[in-house]
């Protein structure tokens, strides 16, 4: 083999081994890690995520829960006191029940001393249920805020118009279901308002103004990507 057709392989070589790094920088691993390696994930949520609404074993476990299990340890919390925030330094929060005084103050200092949270603050939640309007069990239909938004500089406005809208999020074309609209000066926003990144002290919190972006065979054709995207943004927040 002559030196310049070894120079050609090299060079080839050495182009894909760098794209492939790139995209593995771009996109996150394409794999899951072994269960005893993921990080943990502490969820706190009103959705059925981890049970079907009856709470039964049967067909329990959501999609999003699946796909979260390949990359993390899921801890389900119920509230934000600081015992249970001291379980982990990741946290979802979809769409949450709304919390006591005291322990909004427990999350704010979490975040503050190095905690990174994903808060999906629904103002119009669209999620099928099959509970009655006013069931203690239903997900509420709109995010409870009670001052934690506003404490960390945004404030959350319902969508003028219910519906299917597509967007961005993280790189990734997705569906949302009537999605609202973040505003401040504290974070950075994106452009069709419905992300806003905000660096908290030694911490940091993403909020989506959508959580049902987590139900995508419910939201149907545009939604595949919906879970990649949220996964994605959990992977940023552990950087």
């Amino acid at each position: 083999m002559n030196r310049a057709r070894l120079r050609v392989i090299i060079g080839s070589t050495l182009l894909i081994l760098i794209a492939a790094a790139f995209a593995l920088m771009v996109r996150g691993p394409a794999t899951s890690s072994p269960p005893a390696d993921r990080p943990v994930l502490l969820l706190l949520t009103s959705l059925p995520l981890m049970f079907n609404e009856d709470f039964s074993l049967e067909g329990g476990g959501s999609d999003a829960l699946t796909a979260l299990e390949k990359h993390y340890r899921v801890v389900p919390i119920s509230v934000t006191d600081a015992g249970e925030l001291a379980k982990g330094r990741l946290l979802l929060m979809a769409h949450p029940l709304a919390q006591t005084a005291e322990n909004l103050v427990a999350l704010d200092t979490w975040v503050r001393r190095g905690g990174r949270a994903l808060l999906l603050a629904d103002p119009m939640l669209e999620w099928p249920s099959k509970r009655g309007l006013g069931d203690p069990l239903r997900p509420p239909p709109m995010f409870a805020d009670t001052g934690l938004l506003g404490h960390w500089g945004l404030r959350l406005e319902s969508p003028d118009k219910r519906g299917p809208k597509t967007a961005k999020l993280a790189g990734y074309e997705i569906m949302t279901a009537s999605p609202g609209s973040l505003f401040g000066d504290r974070c950075r926003i994106s452009a069709d308002r419905l992300v806003a990144d905000c660096p908290i002290g030694k911490g940091r919190a993403i909020v989506i103004a959508d959580a049902d972006v987590l139900d995508p065979a419910d939201l149907g054709d545009g939604a595949e990507r919906n879970l990649d995207a949220i996964i994605f943004e959990l992977s940023e927040l552990q950087r």
